[in-house]
């Protein structure tokens, strides 16, 4: 199979995502900007996003893909639809007891997260209103789990669009018609939300139905009682309570964060927000598409004994996290004011909130190459399905962010907290780096040194255009220019990419050599 072919069709779904996604906190942005309320929606829209990063695209994904890949490589497919069924008959009552306790318990998850909000009451209510998405949210991962061992990527990269879709369309037309009613605007977000929720369930369907896997439920005692005894669940439950630790302590890390954030007044946990979006942008795009790419083949190679292919394939997912991370984050670093004003600087978005949420990206940049290869390193471990090494490095890693907030937040405020996880990034990358190299299963190929120069030096010219670019403009002072405004940054993104990419093809850096991979 033509990694890079699938990896570039993922990336190409993730863009769309995420270019709807902008688009998505451009609105929220231009029509709320920064204020308790959208902090307020941001708190209760985390919650079941926590959730679901916990027990569904985390931990439940990292014990379950592996597994569908290994019974569908040594049992065939009549195996891996019975390991299905009996998955999703217990994750569907599973979910049920959760989005009822989650309905009640709503208060108190709110203050937990985030007791410093000035509309504690109204997060209080959206959390209700949104706590249904986690049980869409699971079933979708679900389905994207077998859909992505059947190397059917595009559905599945393709359903976040439509979430967006359904925000952007309620904050525009719904919001208006909630204040009618003697509602806030922002309520109109929380129907967005569910609506695109439902959705993104929805368009996965089709694809399971084309494969012969739609779930068969069988929720009477007798059928969740045969379920539960399928040696599969008790396996891939075996793997989640690891799992689940690991991605809980990320979770925790963001948990205090946003705490934190709820004291350091109004539009803070908003400020967080924007720059969480657009530091997701390139995250998504190369550590999310790669991720999905790779962890099924790495499954595959691991379940056949094909030691040089794993190795090979995380070998390729380096190379290419470096040639196309650092060129981010550099972008992230260096040109985070005109990205920040560009985007969101708008309406009711302020100068001051972009001055804050431009600190709080740079934070971010910091690590953007360390949060992207975290996503490449770490499914190395799943594969052999060992997460108890990368859970252990997450737990150090989250006592470490917090004695850095310690020292950060005082100092620099809300962008001490984005800067903290980028260290943190750093350092959670190369230990997970260090530790697949002792346990052989990386072996850096050939060439790394004269790679590592060829593309520094592509930096140095990439850089110098960014700063060039960032300095002679008045960014702010162009708002009421919005499309020569985004002309200008345009130009310079494009002038950017273009010699960086024109330095790499004359040091010999092919992107035909990514093809193939192990």
């Amino acid at each position: 199979m033509n990694l890079l072919k699938a990896a570039s069709t993922v990336s190409l779904l993730t863009l769309a995502s995420r270019v709807t996604g902008l688009a998505r906190e451009w609105v929220v942005a231009s029509q709320f900007g920064a204020s308790a309320w959208t902090d307020a929606f941001n708190v209760a829209f985390r919650i079941p996003n926590l959730l679901r990063r916990l027990f569904a695209e985390g931990a439940f994904s990292q014990a379950f893909v592996p597994l569908l890949g290994e019974v569908k490589a040594r049992e065939g497919d009549a195996a891996t639809r019975a390991l299905f069924d009996a998955v999703s008959t217990v994750m569907v009552v599973a979910l049920l007891l959760t989005v009822a306790v989650g309905v009640v318990g709503a208060p108190i998850l709110v203050w937990l997260m985030a007791s410093g909000l000035a509309e504690l009451d109204e997060a209080v209510l959206m959390t209700r209103l949104m706590f249904p998405y986690i049980g869409f949210m699971a079933l979708v991962a679900l389905a994207a789990g077998v859909l992505n061992t059947y190397q059917h990527f595009a559905t599945p990269a393709a359903t976040p669009v439509l979430l967006n879709l359904c925000v952007i369309g309620a904050g525009l037309w719904a919001g208006p018609l909630m204040a009618r009613i003697g509602l806030h605007p922002v309520y109109a977000l929380c129907l967005g939300v569910m609506a695109g929720g439902l959705l993104q369930l929805a368009l996965q369907w089709p694809a399971l139905s084309r494969l012969g896997m739609t779930p068969r439920l069988s929720i009477s005692p007798s059928g969740l009682k045969a379920a539960w005894r399928h040696p599969g669940v008790a396996r891939v439950l075996q793997q989640m309570a690891p799992a689940v630790l690991g991605v809980s302590v990320a979770q925790l890390s963001l948990l205090i964060n946003t705490l934190i954030a709820s004291y350091q007044g109004p539009g803070a946990i908003s400020w967080l927000s924007y720059a969480d979006r657009l530091m997701e942008f390139p995250t998504a795009l190369l550590g999310v598409a790669l991720s999905v790419v790779l962890l099924p083949q790495l499954s595959a190679a691991q379940a056949q004994g094909q030691a040089q292919r794993y190795a090979g394939l995380l070998d390729w997912g380096l190379r290419l996290v470096v040639v196309l991370a650092l060129p981010s984050a550099l972008a992230l670093l260096l040109f985070a004011q005109p990205l920040v004003a560009v985007l969101f600087h708008y309406g009711a978005f302020t100068a001051t909130d972009v001055s804050r949420t431009q600190d709080a990206l740079m934070g971010y940049g910091v690590g953007l190459v360390g949060l992207i290869a975290v996503k490449i390193l770490a499914p190395g471990f799943y594969a052999r399905q060992d997460i108890r090494t990368p859970v252990r490095i997450a737990v150090f890693v989250l006592v470490l962010t917090q004695l850095m907030n310690a020292v950060l937040v005082p100092w620099i405020g809300v962008a001490g907290l984005a800067l903290s996880i980028g260290l943190a990034a750093l350092i959670n990358a190369t230990w997970l780096l260090v530790g697949l190299y002792r346990c052989g299963a990386w072996q850096p190929a050939d060439g790394w040194g004269l790679y590592l120069l060829k593309v520094g030096v592509a930096c140095g010219v990439l850089a110098s255009v960014l700063v060039l670019g960032g300095r002679s403009v008045d960014w702010l002072a162009m708002q009421a220019q919005p499309w020569s405004r985004i002309g200008v940054l345009a130009m310079v993104v494009g002038t950017a990419a273009g010699l960086y990419l024109g330095a790499l093809a004359a040091m010999g850096v092919r992107w035909s050599s990514f093809r193939r991979a192990g």
